[in-house]
């Protein structure tokens, strides 16, 4: 079953369509040739059967018996199938061995010598059905039989009855199935116009189908080809399935990427601009000490600019090491790691809170713990707490609770709705022109922990959220997960900063900003 189901894969869609021709004309003709042709036989005895024994309903009404065969011949030769031949015997001649029996004939064919042509060459045939008219004549409980019987190579039709009027006369039926094959001839042909009819017209159906997928694929196809080789390519399909919302999928994907390469080519042109600078500082700082000059004033105050400048590179480095290496360092280090993040607020305040004096930071934190390590989370308070106190006016709100999760709102002015839609992709130009990775190492840490975070306006300014959505935990269940939290920080697995392993100190340095 898996290599047809691999078989089928690697097949086009014309081949496919091809093969499920195949299948179809492959059933119709079993279901012809083995089902439909025994049915419509058994069909077509069982409505010969039926008119014959009609036949004998209406000679029985209507036989007068001996001195009246004329009236009852010219009365039920016009009610008589053609092929149709009834003979009335007595039976009492036969049992008792008589040499010649009187039979009665009544036939659909008036002319007298074919008749006795007709009951000459079936002589054998109504010698059987004399022999099963014996019977029943013996039994006298049933009033019929009928069946099918085949004589010199000729199959028949029969039917043999008692006349119940008080006689030993026993009706016998027969008709040759010459007319049985015209019907089913008949039946069959139309059958299979019918079939072939609604075939060609399913054909065609599917053919359109197939057509109406294959020239949209061909499309999206060619258009891929175009935008591989970095060609000018346009896709418009006019529908509204799963083939048109793929073709808008490719087209808003191939806009994104265009975007993004054109948004990267500024990025790395100005990150560019900012690395020439102190790079050529640094340079002709260096120079001119080797010269023995010093470009401020002292040797120290010349190495500081140096230094200064230095640290300035350090900075946007580690920016673009950590932002390349946060998913995989999180992936290999943060399994069934958490991290107490009121902790984490503290010491991220501790260190920053000198950089606005004149902002205000107001605080309401509860012991919550998330998954992840302590480095980690203390780069994604610090970067949002960095933008945050670039844009408050002059105060900072931050929560921590087991409902909200963590949220850091400041009064500063609103963000534009495409920015909001935009915030945290990489390589994005922010206000005043500038490109940052900060919000997008925020990003990528918050979702590597199974976490989201969000930007949105308020009435007051601008507030992030960082939350798991999952169904609310009872309240031992929230005990028992600050349970565990507390034991890892006394000794159990706990992930403090002081404790950090060298690995750790060392992902730590790279990421610092």
């Amino acid at each position: 079953m898996k290599r047809f189901g691999e078989f089928i894969r690697q097949l086009s869609l014309s081949q496919q369509l091809a093969a499920i021709i195949f299948f179809l004309i492959s059933f119709f003709t079993a279901f012809f040739f083995i089902y439909l042709t025994g049915s419509v036989e058994n069909v077509i005895r069982e409505q010969m059967y039926t008119t014959l024994e009609t036949s004998q309903d209406m000679i029985s009404s209507l036989y007068g018996g001996e001195g009246n065969e004329n009236f009852t011949q010219s009365q039920l030769r016009r009610a008589l199938t053609n092929s149709q031949m009834h003979l009335i015997v007595d039976i009492e001649d036969v049992i008792n061995d008589a040499s010649d029996p009187k039979i009665q004939y009544l036939s659909s064919e008036s002319d007298p010598t074919l008749v006795q042509q007709e009951l000459s060459a079936n002589s054998d045939l109504i010698q059987r059905m004399m022999e099963r008219g014996v019977l029943l004549y013996q039994s006298g409980s049933t009033q019929y039989e009928h069946g099918h019987m085949a004589v010199n190579g000729v199959d028949y039709c029969y039917s043999v009855r008692l006349m119940n009027d008080g006689t030993s006369n026993v009706l016998m039926s027969y008709m040759d199935e010459n007319y049985a094959q015209d019907a089913k001839d008949m039946m069959i042909n139309s059958i299979l116009y019918i079939t072939v009819m609604a075939f060609c017209f399913i054909f065609l159906i599917m053919m359109l189908w197939v057509v109406s997928l294959i020239h949209p694929l061909n499309q999206i196809r060619n258009y891929i080809e175009k935008v591989k080789a970095g060609k000018e390519a346009e896709l418009h399909l006019n529908r509204k399935d799963e083939i048109g919302e793929l073709a808008d999928a490719l087209v808003s994907m191939r806009e994104e990427l265009l975007k993004q390469e054109k948004t990267k080519e500024e990025m790395i042109h100005n990150i560019s601009h900012d690395l020439k600078t102190p790079i050529a500082t640094i340079k002709s700082y260096g120079e001119s000490i080797k010269d023995g000059i010093y470009p401020y004033e002292t040797l120290e105050k010349s190495v500081d600019v140096i230094i200064d400048n230095a640290d300035r590179l350090e900075h946007k480095v580690h920016s673009l090491l950590y932002m390349n290496r946060v998913e995989y360092l999180i992936s290999q280090d943060a399994e069934g790691v958490v991290t107490n993040m009121k902790e984490v607020v503290d010491k991220v305040l501790l260190n920053i809170a000198v950089i606005r004096s004149d902002v205000r930071i107001e605080t309401d934190l509860e012991e919550i713990f998330f998954d992840g390590l302590w480095e980690s989370w203390r780069v994604v308070v610090e970067n949002i707490l960095e933008n945050a106190l670039r844009y408050a006016q002059s105060v900072i709100v931050i929560h921590l609770n087991e409902d909200e999760g963590l949220t850091i709102a400041n009064d500063g002015p609103s963000m534009d709705e495409s920015r909001i839609e935009t915030l945290f992709k990489p390589f994005e130009k922010g206000e005043g022109g500038r490109f940052g990775l900060g919000l997008s190492i925020v990003s990528k840490v918050v979702r590597a922990n199974h976490y989201e975070v969000r930007g949105e306006n308020t009435a007051d300014g601008v507030i992030f959220r960082i939350f798991r959505e999952k169904p609310k935990a009872t309240r031992p269940e929230r005990k028992q997960k600050n349970a565990r939290g507390k034991n890892r920080r006394e000794g159990k697995g706990e992930n403090r900063p002081e404790e950090k392993t060298e690995v750790e100190q060392e992902n730590r340095d790279e990421a610092d900003s």
